[in-house]
């Protein structure tokens, strides 16, 4: 599929893991269940957990009880901050497609992708891991609805109630 904008299937996997891990908190997650509500490759997410483990963002515990958990509050984690954890800093340059040299005696984006580019960066402070927990009160555990977004989601293999990211 070709996209305009593209985000690595590591920052995807850091922001599905990442949300995952606030809604299941505060019990610990491991690898292998959260590979599996995600529908996802188990060792690829290891990997990116543990990235986000070096990064603070989350702590392990080996065991039978152990698993992954958050070590701060869902609403201090932005998407910002895991983007960066996983891919690198954000800078923005003169150019945006980083050449030091134009061809052409002014820039034929004329800084359009450099904006669009601060609005992505603006839009990614802003989303909070918490924006995907479900609000208290909203549906009770074990209700109909419950019952039935847990199929829905089982028959779909994709993203559940959780807002897309």
């Amino acid at each position: 599929m070709n996209l305009l904008i593209n985000i690595s299937e590591a920052a995807s996997l850091g922001f599905h893991g990442l949300a995952l891990m606030a809604e299941e908190a505060p019990r610990r997650i491991n690898v292998k269940k959260a590979a599996e509500a995600l529908h996802v490759s188990e060792a690829h997410l290891a990997k990116v957990f543990q990235t986000l483990a070096k990064a603070g963002f989350i702590s392990s515990q080996r065991g039978p009880a152990g698993g992954f958990i958050l070590n701060r509050p869902a609403d201090e984690l932005s998407f910002l901050d895991i983007y960066e954890a996983l891919e690198a800093p954000v800078h923005l340059e003169e150019c945006p497609l980083g050449n030091r040299f134009c061809g052409f005696h002014k820039c034929i984006f004329d800084k359009k992708l450099n904006d669009l580019s601060r609005e992505i960066i603006k839009t990614f402070e802003g989303i909070r891991l918490s924006q995907f927990l479900p609000s208290k009160g909203s549906r009770e555990e074990g209700s109909p609805e419950d019952d039935q977004a847990d199929k829905d989601k089982k028959s779909s293999g994709k993203c559940d109630s959780r807002k897309e990211i």
